[in-house]
């Protein structure tokens, strides 16, 4: 019988981890990487599981791959604190590990700002349509960055699973910007460790093209307003993690 390793890699979310931890008890066992938690988190984790596991982190791939690491389970599930598994896509996923014969699926994710699903115009690393979340152990590699990793996915890529995740991205449209700050800073970080060179001209470039991905070409503009802003900060992310790595870092 195929067993289910659950892995949470989280930083103080005691406001929503029980709320998570809630729906994903189904699993073989859980996993939760405490990376520099000062909060509740780690007392109400211990209400769910023994496998806890504290350290601190300055790349998130990093942390991400240790977390892997420690999972025992044939099959992985990776979520965040702030997504839930609803009933049917429990059952489907113990079905598709019961009977699959690829290394990984893809999974579809309703991504809300506050408790609104906001359908179209996600992308650019703002929201995600879908991602890399269940997959066989050994199969899934993060690289080595501060934000959005680049992930390696070794053996075959098996159909898409047809329930959804709910991920609960936002609490408001300043949480939008205080992400992006947030984003930005560590881009920028990562962008002293790359040899690629960039430039202001790249950048502003950027400007328009993920404005028009997001908006155009993924459908921003059937969210209305809301559209137009994950757009608007979808394209601000690149130019000003740029300025903050040229201008800040350089002081």
């Amino acid at each position: 019988m195929s067993s289910l390793s659950v892995l949470l890699v989280i930083h103080n979310e005691e406001k929503q981890l029980k709320s998570c931890l809630n729906t994903i008890n189904f699993a073989n066992e859980i996993i939760i990487v405490l990376d520099k938690c000062n909060d509740n988190s780690r007392e109400i984790a211990k209400k769910f599981t023994k496998n806890i596991f504290s350290g601190s982190w300055e790349i998130e791939g990093e942390r991400r791959n240790f977390g892997l690491d420690k999972c025992n389970s044939e099959w992985i599930l990776e979520i965040d604190a702030d997504e839930r598994v609803s009933s049917k896509l429990k059952y489907e996923i113990l079905n598709v590990i019961k009977k699959s014969k690829f290394s990984w699926h893809m999974i579809n994710v309703n991504n809300f700002l506050g408790n609104k699903i906001i359908q179209h115009g996600w992308g650019a690393y703002f929201g995600k349509s879908s991602y890399a979340g269940l997959f066989r152990k050994g199969c899934k590699i993060w690289g080595k960055q501060r934000v959005h990793p680049k992930i390696k996915m070794i053996g075959i890529n098996g159909p898409r699973l047809t329930e959804r995740l709910d991920h609960f991205y936002c609490k408001s449209v300043s949480d939008l910007f205080i992400k992006l700050n947030s984003y930005s800073s560590a881009r920028a970080k990562d962008m002293d460790d790359s040899v690629l060179k960039e430039s202001l001209v790249i950048n502003i470039r950027r400007l328009f093209s993920r404005f028009w991905k997001c908006y155009i070409l993924r459908k921003g503009y059937k969210e209305k307003k809301i559209g137009f802003v994950i757009a608007l900060v979808a394209s601000l992310y690149p130019i000003l993690s740029y300025l903050k790595n040229t201008i800040e870092l350089d002081d």
